[in-house]
């Protein structure tokens, strides 16, 4: 069975619609790692039994330092994705580098709205359209290769309801991208 690992930083809800929809049945989520040691996406997979470290950015002396702990986590279990789901941190040469099979969801049609408040700032702006895009993590922030997006008509009324239609387009793309990208990779192995 196929393995993955998935960094989070907070909620974890697209965390959690992940192992919902394919741990144990699809694949493996063989660890889910955190920056953030009160995040509630903690409990969240701990309640499928899925293992959680806990790595505190907060404990380094440099964002190297971190990521190079984040590598050695990520290494010991040796996955087929890495997926971020929520992971708040910009990753250094040391993890990109390193971990090149890492997979991002952003809440913009990139390389539009790029880094943080991305929903904020896709909400007020005069565009038709938003979406979501799934990308490879790069060296630069969300400017990875896009790997697939969604979009849908900007006619929500209000940010929240249009951060819920954001989430509902996460938690339907998110998953099938991840098998879509671990059967590609089975297919070009056999």
């Amino acid at each position: 069975m196929k393995k993955i690992v998935i960094l989070f930083s907070g909620n974890g809800t697209n965390l959690e619609n992940i192992i919902q929809k394919l741990h144990d049945k699809e694949l493996l989520v063989a660890r889910a790692i955190t920056n953030n040691p009160s995040a509630k996406g903690i409990e969240r997979a701990k309640k499928y039994g899925v293992e959680v470290e806990v790595i505190d950015h907060k404990k380094f002396p440099t964002r190297e330092a971190f990521d190079e702990a984040l590598v050695r986590s990520i290494e010991e279990v040796d996955p087929d994705l890495v997926v971020l789901a929520g992971f708040m941190r910009i990753l250094t040469p040391v993890f990109t580098q390193a971990i090149t099979n890492a997979i991002n969801i952003h809440p913009s049609l990139l390389p539009l709205f790029k880094g943080a408040k991305a929903i904020e700032r896709s909400f007020e702006s005069p565009m038709k359209v938003a979406g979501v895009s799934v990308h490879w993590v790069s060296e630069e922030l969300d400017s990875g290769e896009i790997i697939d997006q969604a979009c849908f008509r900007k006619d929500q009324k209000s940010l929240e309801e249009f951060e819920a239609k954001i989430h509902e387009i996460e938690y339907d793309l998110y998953p099938k991208v991840i098998l879509r990208l671990l059967s590609q990779e089975a297919a070009r192995r056999s």
